[in-house]
């Protein structure tokens, strides 16, 4: 059955979801509720801000107010003469009389005359209805500070604030007097003291909580006991020097919306903060929002009726569909879905029957190719490991005469020693008989049997016998090592004492015409196939050896990749001095097959073969050639083996 992907249903699916969508709008409803909702937010936080400002504006000009008020009454006495002659002759009584007619009609709560050279004169204040005098006496002398004094040599008036611990502000009018020809006679000193209670009747008729902070963004007074517990770098970010700012605080769970003002008394500054509850605001926020989530539950709850209404006719089908599509995967039999609607569901559910019908005709044949891989990769191993052992007993091969030449030497060595040894033993025999016969002629039979010249020259006789013994085992050692095919397990190998034995067996063609320099460096055991690896050093120190022609020399060394991202491999560099490779062969060398050698020299595979040694092991074999002067092969091995 052929299927066409143009083929057009009967029904539209998509005309069935946008009358849906049209019918409900829930996006443009929540959008435009959303909208509403956030607008109405801001609005009440810009006109809460707007507020807030102005009753900052309010107190920052009462401030301004005030000192013009202190300023007005200071001036309206300095016109009277009787006033200028009682404070520059210090007449207290005088003085006692104006300074209770002063405070009674002036704003100031508390009033201080000091004389010309700052000593406190007396001081008037008003606690309500009720003035208190001060007037010091004998050593009880209280001066203007020495700062203050400075300050006025300048000026003529100084504004400054104090706070006390009692959680009181005073802000303070210091004025300088002087006489008709400018000469200073004395100095007034008035005082309005921001408490606790004036604050609370501004929180009351404003409907705010108050903060009066220093320019350190200390709380100076509070109209809330809270603040007074705050660090008292808390307000520090808050604080603008030339501008309000807005900030939010949340007040024992009611949120409040603070601004930050700037106000000035005279030369010294320092900050008001108002804050309102946001309570009213947030509970109109509230009464929207219940509406907006009231109507989208309603429109909730009838989207969902109506799904269940169409989900025979369109949901079901999907959801077999899914179902069948997470089978199919798990499945090694045919997957179809009855087809039961005419709409694009249908048109996908045909689809998805003829998707897993090629599906299980793509996977029989798959597991087919699979197999047939399987069977060659099986014959491809077999192939490699008799390549492999091929080219092992090839080399070995080659190895043989130089081998069995070396065996010979010592062999024939020791043998020919054994003469001497017999007759050496003989006299030795027949002297300790003659020992034990006749002592008396021991002397004169030792100097006839020589038996100074036997003493001297029996050790080096065993010791050139135990020498030439060592040899063979050596060679003998080295040959089981390497042509050792039972060690096909992954086992920790010394690759420095893995290359003294490849050089031992080599020893027949280097000894007399190659020196070799070893730099071998402090390695760690590596975890590879131990007889696969002596094959490598065996292929590429024989074909250094080949290389050379007459004498030569041949270095190695090993040590630690120096490499940053190849911290846990080893590196192995074998140099010759050699005849060189052409740079038009020397991208073939590891090619199967391919040698440089004469014909009959060599299989062309010992390179091949380590190539893929170290292709095994997670390795890398490099080469640097140059004619006449000679090769390079860098072997990179991992520490353990990369499975």
């Amino acid at each position: 059955m052929s299927f066409s992907y143009r083929r057009k249903s009967k029904k539209s699916l998509r005309t069935i979801l946008i009358v849906w969508f049209l019918l409900f709008a829930i996006a443009p409803l929540a959008f435009l509720t959303g909208f509403s909702v956030i607008r109405y937010e801001k609005a009440i936080n810009r006109e809460l801000g707007r507020r807030l400002e102005g009753n900052a504006r309010e107190v920052a000009t009462m401030m301004t107010e005030f000192r013009a008020s202190l300023v007005q009454k200071r001036d309206r006495h300095l016109s009277d003469p009787a006033f200028i002659y009682n404070l520059s002759t210090n007449q207290v009584n005088e003085l006692t009389e104006i300074a209770k007619t002063w405070i009674r009609s002036d704003i100031a709560s508390e009033l201080t005359f000091f004389s010309r050279n700052g000593r406190l004169l007396l001081s008037e204040s008003k606690h309500g209805l009720n003035l208190k005098e001060f007037t010091p006496s004998g050593s009880n002398a209280i001066y203007i500070s020495d700062e203050n004094l400075e300050k006025m040599k300048e000026e003529n008036e100084y504004s400054f604030i104090e706070v006390t611990e009692s959680k009181k502000i005073s802000l303070i009018l210091l004025s300088k007097i002087q006489n008709q020809s400018g000469k200073a006679i004395g100095f007034v000193e008035q005082l309005i003291e921001i408490n606790q209670d004036f604050l609370n009747g501004l929180k009351n008729r404003m409907r705010v909580e108050l903060i009066l902070i220093r320019k350190n963004a200390q709380v100076m007074v509070s109209t809330h006991p809270d603040f007074y517990e705050y660090k008292k770098d808390f307000f520090n970010s808050y604080i603008q020097p030339n501008s309000p700012s807005n900030f939010e605080l949340t007040l024992r769970g009611d949120p409040q919306s603070f601004i930050v003002y700037p106000v000035h008394w005279g030369k010294s500054d320092f900050f008001i903060a108002i804050g309102a509850s946001k309570g009213d605001a947030n509970a109109v926020l509230k009464g929207v929002n219940y509406a907006f989530f009231s109507v989208t539950g309603a429109v909730s709850i009838l989207l969902i009726i109506t799904i269940l209404l169409i989900s025979n006719s369109i949901l079901r089908p999907l959801d077999d569909l899914v179902q069948a599509t997470q089978d199919l995967p798990m499945s090694d039999q045919l997957v179809e879905i009855p087809i039961k609607s005419d709409t694009e569901i249908g048109l996908l559910t045909e689809s998805f029957n003829q998707m897993s019908r090629q599906i299980i005709r793509v996977r029989a044949e798959l597991k087919a190719k699979i197999n047939e891989l399987e069977l060659a990769n099986q014959e491809l191993k077999e192939t490699q490991s008799r390549l492999v052992h091929s080219s092992k007993m090839s080399s070995l091969g080659q190895l043989v005469a130089g081998v069995a030449h070396e065996l010979n030497n010592p062999i024939s060595f020791i043998y020919s020693n054994m003469t001497h040894l017999k007759e050496y033993s003989t006299k030795l025999i027949q002297l300790a008989d003659a020992a034990e016969a006749n002592p008396a002629n021991i002397n004169e039979l030792k100097k006839t049997l020589e038996i100074d010249y036997i003493k001297a020259d029996l050790p080096k006789l065993v010791a050139s016998c135990e020498d030439g013994a060592r040899r063979v085992r050596d060679i003998v050692l080295g040959l089981r090592n390497f042509s050792r095919l039972e060690e096909a397990k992954l086992q920790e190998l010394n690759v420095n004492e893995a290359i003294e034995s490849t050089l031992n067996l080599l020893f027949g063609e280097i000894k007399n015409r190659i020196q070799v320099h070893k730099y071998y460096g402090d390695l760690p055991l590596v975890n590879c196939y131990a007889t696969q690896i002596n094959q490598v050093f065996m292929n590429i120190l024989s074909n250094a050896v080949q290389a050379i022609d007459g004498l030569g020399n041949i270095w190695i060394t090993t040590k630690k990749n120096p490499a940053l991202n190849s911290k846990n491999s080893i590196m192995i560099s074998i140099q010759d001095s050699g005849k060189g490779i052409s740079k038009d062969v020397i991208d073939r060398i590891f090619d199967p097959f391919f040698s440089t050698k004469g014909v009959g020299q060599g299989t062309g595979l010992g390179l091949s073969i380590s190539y893929g040694i170290m292709q095994s092991h997670g390795g890398e074999i490099q080469v640097k050639s140059e004619m006449g002067i000679g090769t390079e092969f860098i072997i990179t091995l991992p520490i353990k083996k990369s499975t």
